[in-house]
């Protein structure tokens, strides 16, 4: 009787470990599906946009949209953003609206944000990835003009 125990703790223990996912998987995971519209734009791309606008310290960008995949497809990429367990990243906002919800998270070293990523799942299912090193001062301004 005490194998049995042992064993569902054992694979409970194993099961949860599992339900945690970085944001780095949730990347490399979604970033390959073939439906799926994606674009990155790279370090040179954006020093080179840098000389005609302000690129703010952002260094790159990936963004995919899920919206034409498959519905199993839009449920896991809602299951998944759920089960984002990730101790480099705060939440900045969760978001839940009409069918849709957004999770912006932040990676911030030395008070700057170093990657934004936001998740939206629901009407529009998307995922965006920022990097650089941005200034708090700098999405204040931005959330300012775009309100």
């Amino acid at each position: 009787m005490k194998k049995y125990i042992l064993l569902l703790l054992l694979l409970a223990a194993t099961q949860a470990g599992f339900a945690q996912r970085s944001v780095n998987d949730l990347f490399k995971e979604f970033s390959k599906i073939k439906e799926s519209e994606g674009v990155k734009i790279g370090k040179l791309t954006m020093t080179l946009a840098g000389l005609f606008t302000d690129t703010m310290g952002v260094d790159s960008i990936e963004a995919y949209s899920f919206d034409n995949c498959a519905e199993e497809l839009k449920e896991k990429l809602q299951k998944a953003t759920k089960d984002i367990k990730d101790k480099a990243y705060e939440t900045m906002l969760t978001s839940n609206e009409e069918g849709s919800r957004v999770k912006i998270l932040v990676r911030i070293e030395k008070e700057m944000i170093r990657e934004l990523v936001i998740i939206s799942t629901g009407e529009s299912n998307a995922l965006v990835r920022i990097k650089g090193t941005i200034k708090p001062s700098d999405i204040e301004r931005v959330t300012k003009q775009h309100s």
